[in-house]
């Protein structure tokens, strides 16, 4: 095991304790009137996009949706017509120049229970705050290395950022073992003989305002998986530009330095500090 000294292990433990932020203050909650907790805050506007929003609901209202001066409103509907009513919205953002990077995916809005209350467009969820999930996957070998992968400088959010071996978005329909199995697969390589063995190690939930976007929220579903010295992972879908086998001490420094995406180095630190104690 490659020594880590007190004050980097002080420093990732700190880091993990800020995961989850508050939305400031100026952010406009976006209320939900359905569902099995009536009322509750589901999302928060950047207060950017509230003049906007204000006119075009004002103009051309959208069934389900309603906005004041204080919060927008989601009322209760079935899962299908608050759909229609939030991919209309999303629209009008997107052709006002809110929401970049449109994906032509969709994820589900699950709540604490696990029902899914509507599907929308990716990208839309940073601009209306809305809690999304993620898979992330920490690939390791025997020697005690943890492999990296380097986003491709194509990507719209974190380019060039370092990730972990393989991450992405839970897609509506999707369970978290799925898609951790399908990212490995897509993103570095991995053969289902391989993924099969991927360990759930647990949650972190990441909440943070993103500069001139919106606000991020996301479950992320962490998996653990143990790789022969021999594997070389190889990406597949044009996402990485390529891969690093380091040492967790590297690692726990290029976390330090911000080389990471926001997720990853969470994740990363998270399992340098688990295999750290062990």
């Amino acid at each position: 095991m490659h020594t880590l000294n007190t004050s980097t292990l002080a420093a990732l433990e700190e880091m993990l304790q800020n995961t989850a932020r508050s939305a400031p203050p100026d952010f406009m909650p976006i209320h939900f009137s359905g569902g099995t907790n009536p009322g509750q805050i589901m999302g928060y506007l950047n207060p950017d996009f509230i003049p906007f929003l204000q006119e075009s609901l004002d103009k051309q209202p959208i069934a389900h949706l309603q906005i004041g001066h204080e919060r927008l409103t989601i009322g209760a509907a079935k899962p299908l017509a608050l759909s229609i009513s939030l991919a209309k919205l999303a629209d009008r953002m997107q052709q006002g120049g809110f929401i970049p990077g449109w994906r032509h995916e969709e994820f589900a809005w699950v709540d604490q229970d696990g029902h899914a209350y509507f599907q929308l467009e990716r990208s839309a969820f940073r601009a209306f705050g809305f809690r999304s999930m993620a898979t992330h996957i920490n690939g390791y070998t025997k020697a005690g290395n943890i492999w990296l992968g380097r986003r491709s400088e194509n990507k719209p959010t974190d380019p060039g950022q370092l990730d972990n071996l393989a991450a992405g978005g839970i897609a509506a329909d999707e369970t978290p073992w799925v898609c951790a199995r399908r990212e490995l697969w897509e993103e570095a390589g991995v053969p289902a003989q391989i993924s099969d063995q991927i360990e759930p190690v647990g949650r972190i939930h990441m909440r943070r305002p993103i500069p001139n976007r919106g606000f991020h929220d996301e479950q992320l579903y962490v998996y653990d998986l143990a790789l022969l010295d021999s594997f070389v992972p190889t990406n597949h879908d044009g996402e990485v530009s390529g891969f690093i086998e380091i040492p967790i001490s590297e690692a726990a420094a290029r976390i330090l330095a911000d080389e990471f995406t926001s997720d990853a180095a969470f994740v990363t630190a998270d399992f340098i500090l688990r295999k750290y104690r062990t």
